[in-house]
């Protein structure tokens, strides 16, 4: 699935940045860039993208009046140096808040974000053989696409996850809360401070431990209600 991109910001060095940053990532297609408001509007009489990268503090025509603008606004993502206007934009329903410097880890967590919205706002007809996915960035260069229906289990290492799946087992900088909200709940689940695991890979549960693929893993303490309670819902 192609997600078409428009950029729109007065200083052409922070579209290059995030230009470079989409670039990198498989499906997302960046269409068209600008440097004020009123060009994209023209565009968008025409066109309709995905997803708008939007800077706030433009001449003529700023970012909160632009999205005032729209009568059916595609998804917005904020891309500003300034964080007072965080709580006026997320009443205008804008997807993500990015304060400059985007660090590329914060902007991979707004893209996933799109993905989950797009795959959400589709009807039960299109796309239905599409698998979710997530990209993970597995070193300084390459972001690697995985899909949901092959992750295991995920374990925290400290500052690191170490994520298992059926084609392969990958380590990226992330805490466990965060990636864990990043995957729909009614598939996958946190069962431990230092485990969230699929509930379909889920072999056997004897007690207060779970086994997937020969493996055991413990239920944490303060876990253990809510994982027993989601198990029995899908048990027949």
């Amino acid at each position: 699935m192609e997600i078409k991109c428009l950029i729109v910001d007065d200083e052409p060095l922070a579209i290059n940045v995030i230009k470079n940053y989409l670039d990198q990532i498989e499906d997302f297609k960046v269409t068209e860039t600008f440097t004020n408001g009123i060009d994209c509007l023209n565009y968008l009489k025409t066109n309709t993208p995905d997803v708008i990268f939007l800077d706030i503090n433009m001449p003529v025509l700023d970012g909160i009046n632009f999205i005032k603008s729209l009568e059916n606004p595609p998804l917005v993502i904020i891309t500003t140096a300034y964080e007072e206007f965080a709580a006026e934009t997320y009443e205008l329903d804008v997807l993500d808040y990015l304060v400059k410097p985007i660090e590329f880890p914060r902007f991979m967590k707004a893209l996933n974000k799109v993905n989950r919205r797009l795959k959400n706002n589709k009807t039960p007809f299109e796309n239905t053989n599409e698998r979710p996915f997530l990209f993970i960035k597995i070193d300084k260069k390459k972001m690697k696409k995985i899909f949901l229906d092959e992750i295991l289990i995920v374990e925290s290492l400290k500052d690191y996850l170490k994520i298992n799946t059926t084609s392969g087992k990958f380590i990226i900088h992330s805490t466990l809360s965060d990636f864990t909200n990043l995957l729909p709940s009614r598939d996958f689940i946190r069962i431990h401070r230092s485990y969230t695991i699929a509930i379909d890979k889920i072999d056997a549960v004897e007690g207060n431990s779970i086994e997937i693929e020969g493996l055991r893993y413990v239920i944490g303490r303060s876990y253990i209600d809510e994982v027993k309670q989601k198990i029995l819902n899908s048990a027949i």
